[in-house]
């Protein structure tokens, strides 16, 4: 037995842990007699041998690995340390949060759309999540020909095939190519489906796909700024009426004393014609008095083509043909 005290006990452990890191390979296959476990929180601990799971391990703490972890080994439980060697296995530690990656389109997305022939150019940006979820094909796949893998090599293989699948699911849900936030959702959902297929042989799953933004190129989202202003004033010749007027009460129309005061006739003019077209609406039986005092006025000889009136306006006398009344004297041209 002295030989195994004398023996080195090594510790099983990930010890260069790192955020970004999905999983740590133990690069020493031979776990010695008397050595130890040690999984952290936020780590499984995954033995196994020849391609093959001999036991995974999800509770964080310290174990001696020939008393606690071997008995609950598959295929290891009747091993015993030999006097030459130590007990052959490999050690695979998992990251087992959800991690949460940033995205972006690297270049503009021409999407096909009737309003303009060469497509809409568009990027958009946002967040996916992912988590690992079956040990067996992330051996299989990946841990059984590297010693570790980072985020960054998930974002790697996602942003290769997110431009086709934005163009893909912009195109079938995008209802209004001007307003493609609306339907953020839909399109999000789309995407984290296909994204999900993509990554699922290697042990892995995407647990959340969304867009924050829409990007369109400068000149349409002026356009769309603008015409979102218009639809928002509704009457714009009222708009134009409230803006010159409040330029004019905080003295911010700028310009010559004769424009500024051009400006101010016509808005007076429009504003003088709007105030007469409401009260006519308002008391239609003033006009019609008006056009009754008119005809009175012809009927009690008054002209208004220049023609000679047929009585006198002052006396009432008749006076057809004359340009004086013989009664009064009154002129009647």
């Amino acid at each position: 037995m002295s030989f195994f005290r004398n023996q080195f006990s090594d510790v099983v452990e990930w010890r260069e842990f790192r955020e970004d890191m999905i999983f740590w390979k133990w690069s020493n296959e031979e776990i010695k007699k008397g050595s130890k476990l040690i999984i952290r929180p936020g780590q499984d601990a995954v033995f196994f041998n020849g391609g093959r799971i001999e036991g995974v391990f999800e509770d964080d703490g310290e174990y001696d690995i020939e008393s606690q972890i071997i008995p609950f080994l598959s295929t290891l439980k009747g091993f015993r340390f030999g006097f030459n060697s130590g007990m052959r296995v490999e050690v695979l530690f998992v990251n087992t949060k959800e991690f949460t990656v940033k995205w972006g389109t690297q270049n503009p997305i021409n999407i096909p759309t009737p309003q303009m022939p060469g497509g809409m150019p568009i990027r958009a940006n946002g967040t996916f999540n992912f988590k690992v979820n079956d040990y067996m094909a992330l051996i299989d796949k990946i841990a059984g020909v590297r010693t570790s893998y980072l985020v960054e090599d998930i974002k790697i293989r996602i942003t290769s095939v997110l431009d086709q699948l934005l163009m893909k699911w912009i195109s079938k849900e995008g209802k209004d190519m001007f307003n493609l936030q609306a339907n953020a959702s839909d399109i999000a959902s789309g995407i984290k489906d296909d994204l999900d297929m993509q990554i699922m042989d290697m042990g892995m799953k995407i647990t959340g796909f969304h867009i924050m933004s829409f990007n369109y190129p400068k000149e349409i989202q002026d356009m769309i700024t603008k015409n979102a202003s218009h639809g928002m004033i509704g009457d714009l010749s009222k708009y134009q009426q409230v803006s010159v007027t409040d330029a004019m009460a905080s003295g911010k129309l700028s310009g010559s004393g004769a424009a500024s005061d051009m400006a101010g006739m016509m808005m007076g003019m429009n504003m003088a014609n709007e105030m007469m077209k409401n009260m006519n609406q308002s008391n239609p039986s003033q006009g019609q008095g008006q056009s009754s005092s008119q005809n009175n006025q012809s009927s009690n000889g008054s002209s208004s083509n220049g023609q000679m009136p047929n009585f006198c306006p002052n006396c009432g006398q008749k006076t057809t043909g004359a340009n004086f009344c013989p009664n009064c004297g009154q002129k009647l041209v």
